[in-house]
């Protein structure tokens, strides 16, 4: 079965014939994490580096923001059975999708600096990442045996 995450959501999943996949990774970021013993991961899709910016919509669903969503995201996964040491986490996305104009906000970079801060302090260390450039992605990720791949302008790409 196909799992699609939506913007400022995340899905779980146990299941060995599963894939989870997320579309449109402009700057926002697609964090996917996977226990290889256990057999558990997910992707989480990531809009906004901060919940300062509106604390409310982080209340309501805090998928929305990185400062509150990926905490989120691993609570879930550790419930779900997931065990931190033996995760392996993989990131894409944070594109300057709007290059031509430039990226005066710079919301895929602060939104990877700010997931950088979260992992330094709680120990997460990520095995690849494809981030920055200006081309949207979309992530995916095989349950049966934890591969991630990206798809960008029609071609695929191993994480």
């Amino acid at each position: 079965m196909k799992h699609v995450v939506g913007i400022a959501d995340m899905k779980i999943s146990s299941v060995p014939d599963d894939i989870v996949v997320t579309h449109a990774l402009g700057s926002c970021l697609g964090i996917s994490a996977y226990d290889p013993i256990k057999h558990i991961g997910g992707i989480v899709h990531v809009m906004m580096p901060t919940s300062t910016l509106n604390p409310g919509k982080a209340k309501a669903n805090p998928y929305m923001f990185i400062d509150t969503g990926i905490p989120a995201f691993f609570r879930e996964l550790y419930e779900a059975g997931g065990v931190k040491r033996q995760l392996v986490v993989k990131v894409a996305g944070g594109a300057n999708v709007h290059s031509v104009n430039g990226d005066r906000f710079a919301i895929g970079k602060k939104n990877y600096i700010m997931l950088r801060k979260i992992f330094w302090k709680n120990g997460v260390l990520i095995e690849s990442s494809d981030v920055g450039g200006t081309c949207a992605r979309t992530m995916y990720l095989d349950m049966s045996n934890g591969r991630v791949w990206l798809n960008s302008a029609g071609k695929d790409k191993e994480l």
